[in-house]
């Protein structure tokens, strides 16, 4: 499986810039080799300072990819945050833009999405870390209690399921069939039609009606 969706190119360490040199040295080997590939000797020789230098910012290198998911989370929240816009101008059409956002991002930031998501680094051992994810579904969560707030009393699915379910569905499809390189399965259609369709299904299973105006 390949990472790689070209190469960020060296950056040196410059004006006492360690921290960032070494967070794009280890963006690239992300990229080339996955986060298992990342070294502290191999980011050190890739911003151009010695092997101890990393140390004057990070612990080992799993605080490195630590810093890289964390910085990743924090774009992505971002992105997601400006793609639900608070559901307007409706929350279906906002809700559409979400899932959309979230598979551009696992295309366009092949690396970041690899760190946040297959590094394997425990999120409760990391505050901070933690924080930046919860950031980002956060996003999702409180986009699924406006889409469920349609639902009579009655019938209202929890927000916090239909949130864990869609993000299930959209990050399995941004992992199947949306990524930037050649481990991409092919489907006669495109990824955001493929979710849109999901979701859809989905949604009106629950008894929802997504194209209901919610206040």
């Amino acid at each position: 499986m390949s990472w790689h969706k070209g190469g960020r190119g060296r950056r040196g360490y410059h004006h006492g810039n360690l921290r960032e040199a070494l967070i794009n040295a280890a963006l690239d080997l992300i990229a080339q080799k996955g986060p298992a590939g990342v070294t502290f000797a191999e980011a050190a020789r890739r911003a151009g300072v010695s092997t101890a230098a990393p140390y004057r910012h990070f612990r080992d290198r799993d605080a490195l990819i630590a810093d890289v998911a964390k910085q990743g989370f924090e774009k992505f929240a971002g992105a997601l945050e400006a793609a639900w816009d608070e559901g307007r101008p409706a929350a279906a059409t906002a809700f559409e833009r979400l899932g959309r956002a979230y598979l551009a991002f696992a295309r366009e930031e092949p690396a970041y999405f690899a760190a946040m998501f297959e590094s394997g680094l425990p999120l409760d051992a990391n505050p901070e870390l933690q924080a930046a994810a919860d950031r980002a579904f956060a996003v999702l969560r409180s986009a699924s209690e406006t889409i469920t707030a349609a639902a009579s009393d009655g019938q209202k699915p929890p927000a916090l399921m239909v949130a864990l379910h869609v993000w299930a569905m959209t990050h399995g499809i941004a992992a199947l069939f949306g990524r930037a390189d050649e481990a991409r399965r092919k489907i006669p259609m495109a990824p955001e039609e493929l979710l849109e369709a999901g979701v859809l299904i989905y949604l009106q299973g629950l008894g929802l009606d997504p194209g209901r105006k919610t206040k």
